[in-house]
């Protein structure tokens, strides 16, 4: 019998206060439901043919109905998806400058079929116009088919980014790497910096919330310690300046300045503990007057897909609905 934590890597399960899937052991699952809604639109929408007779694109995504997953178990990606698909189409004859419309169904995509096999059905509406839906029937079919199987590759690569952790052995490998690329830095100077990490996919959030105060106490609220420390009802470290750093909520939350224009625009670097080392989204706050109010408007690039509800959470209930409380009890103190 090995002793403790002697054996076969593969085999051991470390306990880990953090929950970290050390040596990907654990059965892990992550909804690619939303994130594929996006990357289908961002693929088909546009698609184009063209040849002597006319001139047809995609011209919207009607209908995505469906789901997508991917589990990760002892190493290895397990991947489900099942879509209803249906897009509208437009052309234009070239000769006569008359304009058509019409459909594209794909009511299977999944793992079950090949991207080749996968039953893609165009239509038109009634007229003439025959002649657009054959190249749609050829031409586009064949690019329709080549964007599906685009976002299948995203799917299995981009999505999945950081869900296969390092194991001891990678680890060890890394490290290496990381030496000799050190080494090769002192003789070369010039080299660029390597980053280790991995991408992960990340998602856009904007969110606009009216407060009953002016744009100057507002602005006061996110860049005052003292007011940071009331709203957040915890301390907080804030050097308000560009290249500042802040750390809020018992050091959660953390970043750095990126620009201040006073009562006017704030962006930051902005990471949360439980994210991937070294990962920052970038948070803009404009604020804007309007009658007896300020409209905040909230731009956050670069959040990790599946810390979307959490971020949207400590927003509106951490952030705003604290500083709405802290604005009422200021009205009545004053």
């Amino acid at each position: 019998m090995a002793k403790w934590g002697q054996g076969d890597p593969r085999w051991i399960v470390e306990e880990r206060e953090d929950g970290t899937n050390v040596n990907n052991w654990h059965w892990t699952e992550r909804d690619a439901t939303s994130w594929s809604k996006g990357k289908l639109r961002e693929l088909l929408v546009g698609i184009a043919v063209e040849n002597e007779t006319g001139h047809c694109e995609v011209s919207e995504l009607k209908q995505v109905e469906g789901e997508a997953s991917c589990s990760s178990r002892k190493g290895k990606l397990i991947f489900f998806y099942e879509w209803n698909i249906k897009l509208g189409w437009k052309g234009i004859i070239k000769e006569s400058g008359a304009k058509h419309k019409g459909l594209i169904e794909i009511p299977s995509l999944s793992e079950e079929n090949e991207v080749d096999d996968t039953e893609v059905n165009v239509s038109k509406k009634k007229g003439d116009g025959d002649i657009l839906k054959d190249l749609m029937k050829t031409a586009g079919t064949a690019k329709v088919r080549e964007a599906l199987g685009d976002y299948l590759e995203a799917l299995k690569t981009e999505f999945t980014m950081g869900m296969i952790l390092p194991t001891k052995a990678m680890a060890t490998q890394e490290l290496t790497v990381k030496r000799k690329l050190s080494e090769n830095t002192l003789q070369i100077q010039t080299s660029s910096p390597v980053a280790l990490g991995v991408r992960i996919p990340t998602v856009a959030l904007h969110m606009t919330e009216l407060f009953d105060t002016a744009v100057e106490q507002l602005y006061r609220i996110f860049t005052v310690k003292d007011l940071v420390q009331k709203f957040s009802k915890s301390p907080a470290v804030l050097e308000a300046e560009k290249g500042g750093k802040f750390q809020m909520f018992d050091g959660n939350i953390t970043g750095e300045y990126i620009e201040l224009l006073t009562n006017k625009k704030i962006v930051m670097k902005w990471r949360c503990r439980n994210w991937p080392e070294e990962h920052y989204a970038t948070v803009a706050l404009n604020f804007v007057p309007t009658l007896g109010q300020t409209e905040l408007q909230l731009d956050c690039k670069g959040v990790p897909v599946c810390k979307e509800e959490n971020i949207k959470f400590c927003w509106q209930k951490q952030h705003f609905e604290e500083i709405k409380g802290l604005l009422q009890l200021t009205t009545l103190n004053g």
